[in-house]
């Protein structure tokens, strides 16, 4: 897997960091006429200025919090979304709501280069697992892949059987989706005695790819790499592997895209290798987002990949920066949890912690009670799955049991195992 999607990938790094802020400036040169929302957030900056990451860091964070208040005072978007981006186009909702338009042409989120790092290649038939309903994940990956030149199943998330049946009769080369579902596939098709052998090879996105599932899937026969992807940017960034499929350390940073890594809570850049909080900048003319704060940490790698491609690297998604926690693919929100005690007063305090088994997540609300109440587990257990659209236990524990340090959400899981 060593050759390479164009010779972009291969730039020097100075004249990628030169290129690329040129085209930053003339995006925003544009941009900022056209949208006046964004001109405003930004302090009303001159475009020509912006010369380097130094220049780029004296303007502010765009945050969650913060789209979500633009999004509302002026809906759908925040004024954010070029009014071409807008026409004959989709648009989407991820939880929050946030409201994201598609991007303009083709390969608008920028995914057909992390599936060129995969293996992927024309004429491969995929199994496309994401989801297509309401979010743009099943559409990201689908439009990379045929972009490519790949045949594309939108099989779409759940109905494990049907899938089963699907990928035996088509059987296709590749498999895109959420790091679990592949295992849950591949089982299934064990269980009912179906051949689905003829996948050899995925690209995984929506959460962590653990050591031990890469192990499984390898001894499987399956070459599996991911690529860390958002709703509002496409693509972020996708690892590489050597010629027998084993990955690279770290995952390189996708064309067309800067990154930082900041102190969470702050707008400021860390040194090289230090933990913070990724902040992506994207030259998409449809939804030019600056500096927008995603939320997750990370660090940047030294050095360039060993593949050649010369881009930057991250170290992956290594946790969350705030609370907010992405389970099976989805995130939840500490005010979905905080909606889930609203809605049942017979609750006290509750804890949402997030494990591991059999390489699945697992979510439990660990309840205490409120005093003289009897909760209703069955009852809670359904509000929850109602307020975050996945299925979680609930667990009474004794008044006074829960830790007082102010956390509603606690991510158990191991990443080094």
């Amino acid at each position: 897997m060593t050759s390479h999607f164009d010779d972009r990938e291969t730039r020097q790094p100075e004249a990628r960091e030169q290129e690329t802020f040129a085209k930053l400036r003339t995006l925003l040169e544009r941009s900022l006429k056209r949208l006046p929302a964004l001109d405003s957030w930004l302090g009303h900056p001159d475009p020509s200025g912006l010369v380097d990451r130094t220049a780029l860091a004296a303007l502010p964070v765009l945050r969650k919090p913060d789209l979500m208040e633009m999004q509302e005072a002026n809906p759908p978007f925040g004024g954010l979304a070029d009014p071409d981006a807008l026409k004959g186009n989709r648009v989407f909702m991820s939880p929050g709501p946030v409201w994201e338009p598609q991007g303009l042409g083709v390969d608008p989120w920028a995914a057909a280069r992390a599936l060129f790092a995969a293996g992927f290649r024309a004429g491969d038939v995929i199994h496309n697992s994401l989801a297509y309903h309401m979010t743009p994940g099943g559409f990201i990956l689908d439009e990379g892949a045929r972009a490519l030149g790949c045949l594309v199943f939108p099989a779409g998330a759940g109905n494990t059987e049907a899938q089963v049946d699907a990928a035996a009769r088509l059987k296709p080369s590749g498999f895109t989706g959420t790091p679990d579902y592949l295992k849950t596939i591949l089982e299934k098709a064990d269980e009912l005695g179906r051949d689905i052998s003829s996948i050899k090879r995925a690209l995984v996105s929506g959460g962590a790819l653990f050591p031990s599932l890469r192990h499984y899937y390898a001894d499987r026969g399956v070459s599996v790499l991911q690529c860390y992807a958002t709703a509002d940017l496409g693509v972020i960034a996708y690892e590489s592997a050597d010629e027998d499929g084993a990955p690279h350390p770290g995952m390189i940073v996708n064309e067309d895209m800067i990154v930082e890594i900041v102190r969470p809570g702050s707008n400021d850049p860390v040194p090289e290798g230090e933990v913070g909080e990724l902040v992506v900048t994207t030259l998409n003319p449809g939804y030019p987002l600056v500096r927008f704060g995603t939320g997750d940490l990370s660090a940047i790698l030294p050095g360039v990949s060993p593949c050649g491609r010369t881009g930057a690297r991250i170290q992956g998604w290594m946790g969350r920066a705030d609370q907010r926690t992405k389970i099976k693919g989805m995130f939840v929100d500490p005010k979905q949890v905080s909606a889930v005690l609203k809605a049942h007063p017979e609750i006290a305090r509750a804890r949402l912690v997030v494990s591991r088994s059999a390489d699945a997540d697992v979510m439990t609300l660990l309840v205490e009670p409120a005093q003289a109440a009897t909760p209703a587990v069955a009852a809670i257990e359904a509000s929850l799955a109602a307020l975050t659209k996945l299925r979680g236990k609930v667990e009474i524990r004794p008044s006074g049991s829960l830790p007082n340090d102010g956390k509603v959400i606690a991510d158990e899981r191991d990443y080094s195992a």
